[in-house]
């Protein structure tokens, strides 16, 4: 096999805020149904921050867990990367905000905006850094979206939910690592899928706040049909860039915003749903949360084991999309 980076991931993990909230609750609050969510969706819950609770705090939860799965001491980290759209603050970034919390000064420590690619764009730009750091870096995907999402809009408000997953991984001349790896993205598709208000285009304000326009604003029909093209085209590339035949991808993890999506990205990629670990149905779409929570909860049960090939795959807000296979 010729590696595109070789890197070793250390340890894992993964935080879910303890407030369950089902599709019947949401009965309650919108015009929707279990039937309907599960039907066009494959979520049957999702799990919800407390008032209190901010992406920060659920990746140093998730970091705890990683950092105790490596046998690391949050010490031994050369560098914090998080993929978020839902900063504690936006700046300083939710890296820093986690660094402080870990109690770890004078690492660099950032965060990337890339929506639901934000995982993966982060372990490229981590594993690109490695060399030169030559540490163990942690990469977090995290969202709370529900601090942004528009309880009375029910197109948006049944598909999000909120949790964090972390992996750690440093240098190695083992065999294992990257494969292949792809990242894009397409700006003029970007108010597809937008939150407007909030930034230097448009700041807070009455009218802002009164129009719902800091939450999330989706066109979900134009969304399905670029995600379903575009994140199997970004696994088929990454699969072929790599070398290894889809017969031989032992298990695929993909961003879960939409069963459907996935569906159509395996047949694409020519990648058995048997060989998809699929967790939608009960954490819905946490942006860049979802890809290393999947992960996280494939290698804690042992689907996914040492020397495995797994092919990750995702699309976002910006829109952006990644793609890669891994030598585990």
């Amino acid at each position: 096999m010729k590696f595109f980076r070789r890197f070793k991931i250390l340890g894992t993990g993964s935080f879910l805020p303890e407030k369950v909230l089902t599709n019947h609750d949401l009965e309650k609050m919108v015009d929707t149904s279990d039937e309907w969510i599960k039907t066009r969706t494959g979520i049957e819950k999702r799990h919800i921050a407390a008032n209190n609770e901010a992406t920060s705090d659920m990746i140093f939860a998730a970091a705890k867990d990683a950092l105790k799965n490596a046998g690391l001491a949050a010490s031994a980290l050369g560098a914090i990367i998080v993929g978020t759209v839902t900063p504690d603050t936006m700046f300083p970034s939710t890296g820093c905000w986690v660094q402080r919390k870990l109690d770890i000064p004078g690492i660099p420590a950032f965060d990337v905006s890339a929506a639901c690619s934000g995982f993966l764009y982060g372990m490229e730009i981590a594993t690109s850094m490695l060399p030169s750091i030559d540490k163990p870096i942690l990469v977090a995907g995290a969202d709370a979206l529900s601090k942004i999402t528009n309880w009375q809009d029910r197109g948006t408000c049944v598909l999000m939910g909120d949790g964090a997953g972390v992996v750690i991984i440093a240098p190695t001349t083992e065999d294992r690592g990257y494969l292949s790896s792809l990242l894009g993205a397409d700006g003029a598709l970007g108010e597809l899928l937008i939150q407007h208000a909030g930034g230097s285009r448009m700041p807070a304000s009455h009218e802002t706040v009164d129009k719902n326009l800091h939450t999330i604003d989706m066109k979900g029909n134009e969304i399905f049909k670029h995600a379903v093209r575009t994140m199997g085209d970004a696994a088929v590339e990454a699969i072929a860039k790599s070398g290894v035949p889809p017969d031989d991808i032992d298990m695929f993890v993909p961003h879960q915003a939409n069963h459907r999506i996935i569906e159509a990205t395996c047949r694409r990629a020519k990648v058995p749903l048997s060989k998809t670990h699929i967790t939608i149905s009960w954490h819905g779409n946490m942006s860049a949360g979802t890809i290393p929570i999947a992960f996280h909860d494939a290698v804690s049960k042992g689907i996914i084991k040492r020397d495995d090939k797994v092919l990750f795959a995702a699309f976002g807000g910006g829109f952006t999309w990644g793609a890669s296979v891994l030598v585990f």
